[in-house]
């Protein structure tokens, strides 16, 4: 395993991070066991989960995955061995069973760090992210922001802030995130720790993959200029980035299978980049899962990749994909195909 730190922290982590969000959906609590004890076997000292989680979302399972992972801390004592990290909520929007009401009021993060605390049956979570921003913008796969002039919003990115920097002198967590962020934001939530003494973002959660490259365009260059890495999730498209859709393998577990409402990585244009990225690997002698994950390793701006299985043999092969380095040819056939079909997948 190789590993960095936490950006501005003294935080050890492995440069693959164990995600969770399948964990009371398609997989079960015995499943989830075996992959946190495969994972931290393999080196992998990180995980990410949600208080959201499973997804999709559905008010009987919600918050089932946390539950799964404080019940494997108890019976493990691993709890010390693990950075943790977890998101609350935002609001309803993404969110249809509405967890609770408030967005990102002092009250209702209190609550949502309660409940997360309580299921994960521990005293801090390293790294708490804000899930999603509480007013209309561009995320969750919308290409352009639109201005909505009839949604009231007021700027309370210093009051959200304040609250985080309370549960920080409470000792409820260490060091907090962003998820699912545009650069406006990103700079604004900077611009209010600088200036006002508050904590300081050290990540940003969002989607990234070959076919998904939009984080590029104006994130990237605040992570490496303000040293807020990029924590990214979805690396191999919800599965469309893996040998099994291509080559005849079963299909019927699938996310893309069971969840067609997660169409982007159905589009014509993210299936003819998948082609290619296919073939590119195969001439490599690499699976397209491997490709697609070392490509993520390997970015400046990253520190740790979000990795999700559903079958053992699915993260074993992610684990191992961290010793694998795309030469400088084959970085440039990956550039080659991306200008041909830019971000088919947003």
């Amino acid at each position: 395993m190789e590993y960095t730190t936490l950006p501005n922290t003294q935080i050890k982590i492995s440069k693959i991070c164990l995600g969770t969000m399948n964990w009371g959906e398609q997989n079960t609590e015995a499943e989830g066991f075996e992959q946190m004890d495969y994972a931290l076997d393999a080196g992998v000292n990180f995980f990410d989960t949600a208080e959201l989680y499973p997804i999709p979302k559905n008010p009987k399972t919600q918050g089932a995955t946390e539950t799964y992972m404080g019940n494997w801390f108890k019976k493990t004592g691993n709890r010390d061995k693990i950075v943790l990290a977890s998101k609350v909520a935002g609001p309803p929007e993404f969110n249809p069973h509405q967890i609770r009401e408030g967005g990102f009021s002092r009250n209702a993060m209190e609550d949502a760090l309660h409940q997360s605390l309580t299921r994960l049956q521990t005293d801090y979570i390293d790294l708490y992210q804000l899930h999603w921003p509480d007013r209309p913008s561009n995320y969750f796969g919308k290409r352009g922001y639109r201005h909505e002039p009839d949604h009231q919003w007021e700027d309370n990115i210093r009051e959200t802030l304040e609250s985080l920097q309370h549960f920080i002198d409470q000792g409820k967590i260490r060091h907090i995130g962003l998820s699912n962020e545009v650069p406006w934001s990103v700079m604004r939530f900077l611009e209010e720790s600088k200036y006002q003494g508050l904590p300081r973002v050290v990540t940003v959660q969002n989607p990234y993959n070959l076919l998904n490259r939009t984080y590029e365009i104006g994130l990237a260059e605040i992570s490496i200029r303000e040293n807020v890495a990029l924590f990214p999730y979805s690396p191999l498209a919800f599965g469309r980035l893996t040998d099994k859709f291509i080559n005849g393998q079963d299909t019927s577990r699938a996310r893309i299978t069971l969840y067609p409402e997660m169409k982007r990585y159905n589009k014509v244009n993210a299936l003819k980049a998948t082609q290619c990225y296919y073939d590119l690997a195969k001439e490599n002698n690499m699976s397209l899962a491997t490709l697609s994950l070392a490509f993520i390793h390997q970015q400046n701006f990253v520190c740790s990749t979000i990795i999700g299985a559903t079958q053992m043999d699915q993260l074993k092969e992610n684990i191992e994909s961290i010793a694998v380095q795309l030469d400088a040819s084959v970085l440039d056939q990956i550039h080659k195909i991306h200008e041909a079909i830019p971000n088919p997948a947003p």
